[in-house]
């Protein structure tokens, strides 16, 4: 085949040398538009685990590079007259110039022609080529010629960088925050050679231009940084390789670079690749971006090796490699997306609320790759230290030599309730009272999860009225029979458990009178005669054409509907709740008044976030008055309606600052289910986010939900003070005992189970720790991933 490369990057010149090695047939050039031997920028990091395979696709480079770099384990943190370190990180840092120069003398050595200081508009300038790979980089040409084939999406990102070189070597891949009287600034910095490291500057835009940054010289630039980090420079002085940019243009924001379609051909009959940033690009955060290029051509050639090397075979190894390394990247740019844009609002967000080894902790977690057992793995030493001083905020004084607690064994003391851990069991509708009146049923599937080790137990949305439930098959506190079954439940948990008993309080208002969810989630009743009407705060029907359109409520009608919520919490009371929540999420009455999407109105309900806060605020501080002083209250909101033209993050922070304000304990982070049009984006932990900025930016206590399944994702959410409590919904519903299963399959054996059950206990957790002895002894522990 006949092949150009254009653009002699990692990309290119990796994918050049791998073909020609695996078939030295093949006619292979790559063009550079830089001179020979020439590159800008500094040091590139990678990691361990990328080095090895570099190893086993051409060891010859590979140790050549391998020789060239510097390696370091160690990750340290300058923060306020803080140094904290942690080790067992693995990485690779070697200076752009020379990994080219290496890739460069290899591809010669090899009969690949280089050809330099050619600077390509169009790939068909390639006539007779085969196959040409346009790995030209973060703004390539070729991409942008062929817009309506590559389809790609640029996200120009806020944060503001300047990528500078010092002389002062660093033993670690450091990070300094410094703060300025207009906001803060980090440093991102790693030795790659004998005499240099990478020092990457980065900030806000609106710090950069509060400090006059965008009409300073490069030299003004550099002189600020060096005097913004004078106290570690010690003297030397910071560099730039990149005298080709003039003024401000040397401060750059990260665009992030993704494309649906990354092949085609072209008119010549020629296949076109994108390849690198061309194609995808992963923030400096994590220092992706050289492993993404040097893993795309590790890819595609395998997917000719696997399906051949020839001009027929093109298409067909395009389709997979499209469809393979799409997956393998995209799990790498999700983790760099989590890092970048932890570094973007590190300063609104962490800087001035967190303590530095809390700060630490949420550093190495920032992609979400690395967890709390993770970073037990690399450094156990720290952890533990961590562990301890984390319990020890907490109230928790245990004897140096005592083994710590893991976080999510941590209590949690609000007003006059302490939680044992930091884990509750979600409300999750049971669709399976009789007239709203639980039975047996909830006194079992309650009973046994509060005996399962959960700190508390929240039972279902429990409605105000027969017109507020979900379905026929939910629950009330609206009559004396209900009310008498609540109270049997509560006085049975705390008679058998230590777990707390929670109630949440709500009204479903336009998504009322459906059917149970096996029957058809959000369907109206089969039977038209058996639905009852249903109400809103505009008459806006929650599935269009299929659900019943709810009646605007009047404000004589809101006053009684407020003054039901007051009884119910009144009511919990008595029944025994320890803590109560009131539902204003996933589209149900309070919900409804909330989103611009479900609120219509024109009176003072309605328009501005405000206005449409201003009923559930007034049911609120009327139930919270009607709620003892020393008990809870929490409020389950949904943080982003998943819609455009619906509450957002912005919002979300707005609305947890107005029920702090009105006395709210926590907020509940949920999200969603307001509108069928939502466009939800589900994964790990998936709504944690959410919970950690209302945390940081209203500074109230909050509660994670979402695919939370292990006590790693507990432990890893608690411990970053992402969020204070997490609920478990589906996995409780497989296991009541799950909190108990958990602390039995990480060896934490310091928990009280059931009497009744003391003889399963060491049995139970002996068999979890064989496990993970025998794992250990049979499997080698993979190599961590990069941060």
């Amino acid at each position: 085949m006949k092949i150009v490369c254009i653009g002699g990057g990692p990309a290119g010149l990796y994918f050049a040398l791998l073909m020609k090695r695996e078939n030295p047939a093949h006619d292979i050039t790559v063009v550079e538009r830089n001179r020979p031997y020439d590159t800008f920028g500094w040091g590139v990091v990678f990691s361990d685990a990328t080095m090895e395979n570099m190893r086993v696709w051409d060891r010859q480079s590979a140790d050549e590079i391998q020789q060239a770099f510097n390696h370091w384990d160690d990750i340290e943190m300058l923060f306020k007259g803080e140094v904290v370190r942690s080790g067992g990180h693995g990485f690779v840092g070697i200076g752009r110039k020379l990994l080219l120069n290496i890739l460069q003398a290899r591809c010669e050595q090899i009969g690949i022609k280089l050809v330099f200081e050619r600077d390509v508009d169009s790939d068909a300038e390639f006539r007779d080529a085969d196959l040409i790979i346009a790995s030209d980089g973060i703004n390539s040409k070729i991409r942008t010629l062929h817009e309506d084939q590559f389809k790609p999406t640029l996200i120009r990102r806020p944060n503001r960088f300047i990528w500078l070189g010092t002389n002062k070597l660093y033993d670690a891949f450091t990070f300094i925050f410094e703060k300025t009287e207009h906001g803060w600034f980090q440093a991102h910095i790693y030795k790659f050679d004998e005499n240099t490291s990478t020092f990457i500057v980065e900030c806000p835009e609106y710090v950069w231009l509060a400090h006059g940054l965008d009409q300073a010289t490069q030299e003004e630039s550099i002189a600020f940084c060096e005097k913004l980090f004078a106290s570690n420079l010690q003297g030397e002085k910071l560099m730039s390789n990149a005298r080709h940019q003039r003024g401000s243009a040397s401060w750059i924001n990260f665009t992030d670079v993704e494309c649906d379609q990354w092949w085609f051909r072209n008119e010549n009959g020629s296949y076109v690749v994108l390849m690198g940033d061309a194609v995808h690009t992963a923030h400096f955060a994590i220092g992706s971006g050289t492993k993404l290029a040097l893993e795309d051509a590790m890819e595609l050639t395998s997917e000719f090796i696997r399906h051949g090397d020839r001009p027929e075979q093109i298409e067909q190894v395009l389709t997979n490699y499209q469809e393979e390394r799409k997956v393998g990247a995209l799990r790498v740019k999700n983790a760099a997306r989590n890092a970048m844009e932890w570094f973007e609002v590190c300063g609104q967000r962490y800087l001035d609320h967190l303590e530095a080894p809390q700060l630490m902790y949420s550093l190495l977690t920032r992609s979400q790759r690395i967890s709390h057992e993770n970073l037990r793995l690399r450094d156990r030493k720290w952890l533990e230290g961590y562990e301890r001083w984390f319990a020890r905020r907490d109230g928790l004084d245990e004897p140096d030599n005592a083994t710590p607690p893991p976080p999510m064994f941590t209590p949690l003391m609000v007003r006059g309730v302490t939680l044992k851990n930091r884990v509750m069991v979600s409300p999750m509708a049971q669709y399976s009272c009789e007239d709203g009146v639980p039975g047996e049923y909830h006194l079992v599937h309650l009973g046994a999860r509060a005996m399962g080790g959960a700190a508390m137990v929240m039972a279902e949305m429990t409605c105000i009225t027969p017109e507020g439930r979900i379905t026929p098959g939910c629950p009330g506190i609206y009559n004396a029979e209900q009310k008498a079954a609540w109270k049997r439940i509560a006085d049975w948990i705390h008679a058998h458990s230590d777990a707390r008993f929670a109630m949440q309080i709500g009204h479903a208002g336009p998504k009322a009178s459906t059917r149970r969810a096996w029957d058809g989630t959000d369907l109206p009743l089969e039977d038209a005669a058996a639905n009852w009407p249903i109400v809103s705060a505009s008459p806006i029907p929650y599935i269009p054409g299929v659900s019943q359109t709810p009646k605007e409520l009047d404000h004589a009608e809101m006053e009684v509907i407020k003054q039901q919520f007051v009884q119910a919490a009144r009511d919990a009371h008595e029944i025994g709740a320890d803590w109560l929540e009131l539902h204003c999420a996933h589209g149900y009455l309070l919900s409804a008044y909330i989103s611009p999407l479900t609120n219509q109105r024109r009176d003072e309900y309605g328009g501005s976030l405000e206005n449409r806060l201003r009923y559930p605020i007034e049911v609120f501080r009327a139930m919270r008055a009607a709620w003892p002083e020393d008990k809870p209250m929490s409020v389950r909101i949904s943080a982003t309606d998943w819609v455009e033209g619906g509450i957002t993050g912005d919002d979300a922070v707005e609305i947890a600052k107005a029920f702090k304000a009105a006395g709210a304990d926590l907020i509940d982070c949920s999200t969603g289910q307001v509108s069928k049009k939502e466009k939800q984006v589900f994964g790990r932990m998936w709504q944690t986010p959410y919970a950690d900025r209302i945390r940081q930016e209203a500074g109230i206590a909050t509660i994670a939900v979402g695919a939370i399944t292990e006590a790693d994702h507990v432990n890893s959410i608690i411990a970053a003070g992402r969020a204070d409590l997490c609920a478990i919904a589906r996995p409780h519903l497989a296991n009541p005992a799950w909190t108990l299963t958990e602390a039995a399959k990480i060896g934490y054996t310091d928990v009280q189970w059931p009497r009744p059950y003391f003889l399963g206990k060491r049995p139970y957790e002996a068999g979890f720790a064989r496990q993970r002895a025998t794992a250990e002894q049979t499997v080698a522990i993979p190599k961590p991933v990069v941060a």
